[in-house]
Parts: structure tokens; sequence; C-alpha cells
């Protein structure tokens, strides 16, 4: 790895390519786990944010080789200053406007896209180690970036569904079934945080719906239990646990 690393860390075209193609490479690889999973951004976003990250390195590495080569005279007479970290500072703003409009603000309270957000800005800084020709850096980042963003889910979804705190989505038959619903959390040790009133628009007509913020006893802090209970109520059209 070392041995490659010299051959193609100096500024010349077998380091354009080898960088470009190796964001390419990062990208698809990021990107095709999130478009297994359907995700807002999916192969080609990840891959041309990883792209055009790593040419914004490459342009001013281009410009600064040439100020101080071929654009030299020109530098002298004007007193060009230049910061090459200056195209590659405005990946981040640009950045957040294509990961802003991964996030969508779903049903119930519900906000979904925040991991293709920020998966595309850290997507962006492993653009931006590659037109640098920081390899060891890319390797190493792509590979955490890959663990956490396909392999921590399910630990993340596991992890939340022993918390003992739970906010759930019910749609029942008439507003006056609240209290039963209610009643039945109770006795199964849950205490009622919070209470959010909604309608439900169905075929034959719109239901009263609810989102509730439970916090589960030490002694029965199971979700399932939970779920389970309200939706043996007869008054109970749906059910469902809202995990952000």
């Amino acid at each position: 790895m070392s041995d490659f690393a010299i051959g193609v860390r100096p500024f010349s075209l077998a380091a354009v390519i080898c960088r470009l193609t190796l964001a390419m490479i990062v990208g698809a690889v990021i990107g095709y786990g999130r478009a297994r999973k359907k995700s807002n951004a999916g192969l080609r976003t990840y891959m041309l944010t990883c792209i055009g990250a790593a040419l914004t390195m490459l342009i001013s590495m281009y410009e600064n080789e040439m100020l101080k080569g071929a654009w030299a005279w020109a530098a002298e007479v004007q007193s060009v200053k230049f910061d090459l970290s200056r195209f590659s500072a405005q990946v981040g703003s640009g950045i957040g406007f294509l990961a802003a409009g991964t996030i969508i603000a779903a049903a119930h309270r519900q906000v979904s896209g925040l991991t293709s957000a920020i998966g595309l800005f850290a997507t962006g800084c492993l653009g931006i180690a590659c037109g640098a020709g920081f390899y060891e850096c890319v390797i190493t980042a792509m590979v955490l970036i890959v663990f956490t963003m396909e392999f921590m889910q399910p630990m993340e979804l596991a992890f939340k569904r022993r918390l003992r705190n739970i906010t759930i989505y019910v749609e029942f038959e008439d507003a006056g079934d609240v209290d039963t619903i209610t009643e039945t959390l109770r006795r199964q040790g849950a205490r009622l945080f919070d209470l959010e009133m909604e309608r439900t628009e169905r075929q034959d007509g719109k239901l009263p719906a609810a989102i509730m913020t439970l916090k589960l006893g030490k002694e029965n802090a199971s979700h399932s239990a939970i779920l389970s209970s309200v939706a043996e109520l007869s008054c109970v059209n749906a059910i469902q646990e809202l995990i952000a």
C-alpha cells in the first residue's frame, strides 16, 4: 500500500485518474447499501458527491501548481495569495443543500433521511481526502462509514426497543376510546407523558387517532407486550411503534 501510494501521491495525470477513480469506488461502496434500502439518496448520488468533492480538491491543487509554475509571473504581478483549502471548504456548504433535500418530515412526527444526509456529508469529506491523495485515511474512513451505516442499524433498533421510553401511534373507533386505551396502558405499568390527537382518513371516513409518549414500568418494560395489550382491544383498529 505504501509503495503504491508513493507512486500516485505526487500531483500528476496518473494521480488525478487514480484519485477520481478511487472517489467513484468509495462513493459506490457507500451508496450501494443505501440503494438497497431504497433511501432518498442512492448509488449515483453518493458516487457523484464523492467525485465532485474530489474534483474541488484537485482543482485547488492544480491552481496551486500553476501559480508556482506557468502562472508564477501573474501571481507576482497581482500579488496573488492562494489558499489551497478554499474550494474544498465550500463542499460542506454545497452538500448542506443536497443533504437537506433528503430529509423528509414523515407522518406522525417522524423524520426520515437523516442518515442519508450525514452519509452524503461524510462521503463528501471522503472525496476531499481522495482528491488530496490521503489514501490511508480514505480506506480507513470508508470501512468505518460502511460499518456504521450498514451493520449498526440492527443494533441501534434493538437498543431502542429495550428503552423504557416508547412512542406509539394508535387508531381507534371513537374519541371516547382514549380512556379505555390509557387505562389499559396504566394496568401494564406504563406512565403517559404526552398525548396528541389526530384524525386519519380511510375509505369509510375519518377515524380518530393519537400519538402517545409513554414510560414503561421496571417490571414490564417490553415494547411488544405493550403493543399487544393495546392491539387486543376491540376498539383499536391499528397500532404502530414510532422509532426515530
